[in-house]
């Protein structure tokens, strides 16, 4: 796909991965619509990167938010890449741990931000993203949701956030075979472990215990590479119904 003078949108966009997205599908030439509840730090960075952005406040499972942002978007041309990035873990605990059960509703918060929030952002944008004019490949445009190698290899206590991200990777094949008539593509990316600024700001005595199971490079992911591979996916026409590791060979022990 060309990407000069299309809208992009990335849900969580204010964050690690999601503003070096930002920037990457920038310096591609799109439109930016930075989409996260953090507000403060959404229009910081559209602030800072010029009027080929906008940020917008909201939530990923409310659907005039997920409205609004598609509105704004569309003012720098047609949607055509969608990245959801919004997510995280609120919850780390074992099924019975040594509290009891697992609490439920901390199961299906962690469900609602990352699978049912990817989900819900996805079947609005591509409802959008379908009455845009094709290609010659009769391509409409592209989705690239975000899940995380602990969707394959969670670890102990991290039965919540693991099912959320396997959830995201379980939808991938099913969402591009949905979205097919409409020329609309749609892969996934796993991270591993990630140089966010949040990760990194934990300290070294924290991180470097993170890299030994890391296979080469020898380093935390860095988010920048996340955003490349985003740009990769959105111009690689073939690429449809991919879940893509980025760990640098991790693959996460037991605990």
């Amino acid at each position: 796909m060309d990407l000069s003078g299309r809208a992009a949108i990335v849900t969580g966009g204010a964050g690690g991965l999601g503003a070096a997205t930002v920037r990457q599908l920038l310096s591609a030439g799109m439109g930016v619509a930075i989409f996260d509840r953090a507000q403060e730090p959404a229009e910081a960075l559209a602030k800072e990167l010029g009027d080929r952005t906008v940020a917008v406040a909201g939530d990923v499972n409310d659907d005039g938010d997920v409205q609004a942002v598609i509105g704004a978007a569309q003012e720098f041309g047609p949607l055509s890449v969608v990245v959801n990035v919004a997510g995280g873990g609120v919850h780390a605990g074992r099924t019975v741990g040594r509290s009891g059960p697992h609490p439920k509703d901390a199961f299906v918060t962690t469900m609602e931000m990352n699978a049912i929030g990817t989900f819900n952002v996805t079947r609005l944008t591509a409802a959008a993203m379908g009455s845009n004019e094709p290609n010659e490949d009769g391509e409409r445009g592209v989705v690239i949701n975000t899940a995380s190698i602990a969707g394959y290899e969670g670890q102990t206590g991290q039965v919540a956030y693991g099912a959320a991200k396997a959830a995201i990777l379980g939808m991938t094949l099913p969402m591009a075979r949905d979205l097919a008539p409409l020329g609309i593509r749609v892969c996934a990316i796993a991270p591993g472990t990630m140089g966010t600024p949040l990760m990194l700001s934990a300290g070294d005595a924290f991180v470097a215990p993170l890299v030994e199971n890391i296979m080469f490079p020898k380093r935390l992911g860095r988010p920048e590479e996340f955003g490349l591979l985003v740009e990769s996916i959105a111009r690689n026409p073939y690429l449809n119904g991919e879940n893509i590791r980025l760990d640098g060979a991790l693959r996460f022990p037991p605990k």
